[in-house]
């Protein structure tokens, strides 16, 4: 069967308007040196934010997130959301866990930790096309909207909202990448932006100046001396902008130890499957434990757009194989988390961490389309998101559906309707102490951002029924 192509964007961006920094350029630009205020805009007299018809209670339960997004579209009837029938492998190995159906051959590991994930399976996205649904889910709201090509990613805002909370020790960028973001800061200040970054074993080599510490100090003095109208305004924002990239990565550098957060043992690259998604796991588990700053950390995972060799053991990307990544990256991290101290006498790093998987969208139900051997299945709005962590309480579904995974027969919550993007990402904000009703009046358009859609009048909700 040949093979439906699918169209998704491609990265890049500008420097300061799309999906954010690369480690590369952050570290090469602050070794020459730059400096202006990180807080200014939120020491600024704070903004007058839209009235709101809701009194938000927010769930305040985590303080990091690490969102986990499975680009591609993966088939929730074959993984979050069992559906048996003819087209079902036997080597699944369909088991149960009290009320929930899980493939135990394909996610053995995961199965260890279904006590700690909740699953809402009457997820619903907008969109069935790649770029348009990816960008949906990371910035809340529909891209080609007024307010999509300017809206910052999740990250961004968590960012932002957490500035104030930051001590001196919090040296990290707030949002931390690894992998492809279909957004970046938006219109919001480029410090916003996701500090992208590879994972390697030996972590970020250009932390260290190759002209020595001592001549990075001397440059470092020279061009502040000479270029103070990049860090005083007068060149407007894109300077402003630069300044403050200038200065973090500086800070980065001269912070002691700040490498081994990026840096992992060949061990450690093996226990979470050898993998750049299992490398990515990896740093993002140090980054939260850590706990110098960063609150957001966007892992990608891509290539579960199974049109076709859904099933096929011996293709290169089937859902065997992208299961397997998968699992062998998030069982370790689950059990990493639930080990670890938090911050809180008490608390472990995944009482204060939000673990979040979804993809843009789910797969169609039912039969395969094609052969058992090479069929698969389109796009659908139907999906599944899965909450792990940060106050969630696991070992359970949200929702139900019908007996091949189409029609919601119960809802699962008390708004009794299908759970959007919208919801996914208000849930994330009150899990964080971050009010989703906010609506600011510094946008572009001057016609206020909502940090969610509708949210203030009560069209969007957090999920409280996983809580």
């Amino acid at each position: 069967m040949k093979k439906k192509s699918c169209t998704c964007v491609a990265d890049g961006s500008s420097l300061f308007s799309g999906e954010g920094f690369s480690r590369r350029n952050f570290l090469r630009i602050g070794g020459t040196a730059l400096v202006a205020s990180w807080f200014a805009d939120v020491i600024a007299p704070p903004l007058v934010y839209g009235a709101t018809a809701v009194n938000p209670t927010l769930r305040n339960t985590a303080r990091n997130c690490i969102f986990i997004f499975l680009s591609g579209g993966p088939s929730q009837v074959d993984t979050w959301d069992l559906k048996e029938g003819p087209w079902t492998p036997g080597d699944f190995a369909a088991t149960s866990y009290g009320d929930i159906r899980w493939p135990q051959g394909l996610l053995p590991k995961t199965a260890a930790h279904l006590g700690k994930l909740a699953i809402i399976r009457t997820g619903m996205a907008w969109a069935a096309v790649h770029p348009l649904a990816e960008k949906w889910a990371q910035i809340s709201r529909n891209p080609s909207g007024a307010t999509g090509g300017f809206a910052p990613h999740i990250g961004a805002v968590v960012s932002l909202e957490t500035q104030l909370r930051r001590s001196p020790s919090d040296v990290l960028p707030g949002f931390v990448a690894l992998g492809r973001t279909m957004a970046g800061a938006g219109y919001f200040s480029a410090k916003y932006a996701p500090f992208a970054i590879t994972a390697n074993q030996n972590g970020l080599t250009s932390l260290t100046h190759p002209d020595g510490a001592q001549r990075l100090e001397e440059r470092w003095s020279l061009l502040q001396s000479m270029d103070r109208a990049r860090t005083d305004g007068t060149l407007g924002r894109d300077a402003t902008d630069m300044a403050s990239f200038y200065n973090q990565a500086k800070v980065l550098i001269d912070t002691p130890g700040i490498n081994q957060i990026f840096s992992f043992t060949a061990e450690e690259r093996a226990r979470y499957g050898a993998t750049i998604f299992g490398d990515s796991l990896v740093v993002a588990r140090n980054i939260v434990a850590a706990n110098r700053g960063a609150r957001f950390v966007h892992v990608t995972h891509g290539g579960w757009d199974h049109h076709d060799n859904i099933y096929n053991k011996a293709a290169n990307n089937s859902l065997y194989t992208q299961s397997k990544t998968l699992d062998d990256g998030l069982g370790p991290l689950l059990s990493d988390l639930a080990a670890m101290p938090g911050s809180v006498a008490g608390k472990t790093l995944l009482d204060e961490t939000l673990v979040v998987i979804l993809g843009e969208f789910g797969r169609t139900v039912g039969a395969l389309k094609g052969t058992a051997e090479d069929g698969g299945r389109d796009h659908y709005l139907r999906m599944s998101v899965v909450m792990a962590g940060g106050g969630v309480r696991g070992g359970r579904a949200i929702g139900v559906t019908d007996a091949v995974g189409d029609r919601a027969v119960d809802y699962g919550w008390n708004e009794n309707r299908d759970i959007r993007p919208e919801d996914v990402t208000a849930t994330i904000y009150s899990a964080l102490g971050i009010d989703y009703t906010i609506m600011r009046p510094d946008d572009p358009l001057g016609r206020g951002f909502e940090y969610v859609p509708f949210a203030k009048d009560g069209t969007y909700k957090p999920v409280d029924a996983l809580f």
